[in-house]
């Protein structure tokens, strides 16, 4: 499908999905439309809002891949726009992603070019639950970030990308991740270390081992910052194998590796990068209206170019998602928390809350993508 056609596709859905770009509320709408905030640090202070009680505030939290399994999506059809979202999707994507997503087989829902797709339409359909459920979490929403491929979610959600025009863009970015995975044997692996443990150094050590064995360019990095002594290193296959063998010695406490077809932001992913690139430029990225955050440092996204070149750096770049969870929840001593919704499959971004916040995670809770009696 060309560029032009998923533009024109696009413009015909905006009207469907219009609500997810456009609905978003910040503190003072005018006319009944969404207004962008700008930085607190442009505003003259003569024109700052009066402080408002976080606690009435609101945080989306937006999911990635790994958190998919067959049935999800299957608690959200009764809910507006959401048949649509899907019926958009199956045009963009050429299949049915519905089907894929309540049926499987899962063996074809953990492909990287099925799963990101199949992670970013359902989390956008929660947030349908969501607003239908309780529409002063949408209202009230102030910020928002997605882990990976969440970060389109985040986007859509924050009203700087149409969905149609995102779902195309996490199309591409997939298969282009897909077909990176594909050159060489590589893999992430979970680990959970001790305080003492040094991260880095294992990599450099496995990486040394990878030249030990004929490996002329090893690459073996922390991939996710995920909480305190939680990583995700990723890399060559022989170093991640190193690591596990080794991981005694180097201070681990548990490894475990990961269902996913490549080294995801690590430098193997570089040959993704110009197809993402590309069609990032044919899409249409506007200003969020809401603080969204980028994976890639931690700080919020600030206009158009800033989102495009964070959101191609941040497939070669570490996921800093407990540097980002710090700044979306540092507050002064005593100052209350919002409430923070996961949206989308699976409790990950939950449980890595927990660990890195345990006050704001009082105030969490997560937007089923199944029924509740399932």
């Amino acid at each position: 499908m060309s560029a032009s056609v998923v533009v024109r596709l696009a413009a015909a859905s905006r009207r469907k999905v219009r609500y997810l770009c456009r609905r978003l509320s910040t503190d003072q709408p005018v006319n009944g439309a969404p207004q962008p905030a700008a930085p607190l640090d442009s505003e003259p202070a003569a024109v700052r809002r009066p402080r408002k009680d976080p606690s009435g505030r609101t945080v989306l939290l937006f999911p990635g891949q790994g958190s998919q399994f067959v049935g999800m999506g299957r608690g959200l059809l009764k809910y507006p726009n959401v048949k649509e979202m899907f019926t958009v999707a199956q045009r963009v994507l050429g299949y049915d992603l519905l089907s894929l997503c309540l049926q499987g087989p899962e063996e074809e829902l953990q492909k990287t070019v099925h799963c990101q797709p199949a992670v970013f339409v359902t989390s956008l359909a929660a947030v349908e639950r969501l607003n239908q459920e309780n529409p002063k979490a949408i209202e009230t929403c102030v910020a928002a970030a997605g882990f990976s491929v969440g970060e389109f979610a985040a986007l859509v959600f924050s009203g700087a990308m149409n969905f149609a025009e995102a779902l195309y863009a996490v199309k591409v970015r997939a298969e282009a991740m897909q077909k990176a995975s594909e050159l060489v044997p590589s893999g992430m692996l979970s680990v959970i270390g001790r305080p003492q443990a040094q991260y880095k150094y294992a990599c450099l050590q496995a990486k040394e081992y990878c030249k030990s064995v004929g490996i002329e360019e090893p690459v073996c990095s922390v991939a996710n910052y995920l909480f305190p002594d939680g990583r995700v290193i990723a890399g060559h296959q022989q170093a991640l194998d190193f690591l596990q063998k080794n991981s005694r010695n180097l201070q681990f406490m548990r490894t475990k590796p990961l269902p996913v077809s490549g080294a995801f932001h690590t430098e193997l992913m570089k040959s993704a990068t110009e197809p993402l690139r590309e069609v990032l430029h044919q899409v249409e990225i506007r200003r969020p209206e809401i603080s969204v955050y980028s994976n890639v440092d931690g700080k919020r996204y600030m206009n158009d170019s800033h989102m495009r070149r964070q959101l191609v750096k941040q497939l070669v770049s570490p996921v800093k998602w407990e540097q980002t969870l710090h700044e979306i929840f540092e507050r002064v001593q005593g100052e209350k928390f919002p409430h923070t919704y996961e949206v989308g499959p699976g409790k990950q971004l939950g449980a890595t809350l927990q660990k890195c916040n345990r006050k704001a995670f009082n105030s969490y809770a997560h937007v089923e993508v199944t029924a509740y009696e399932d």
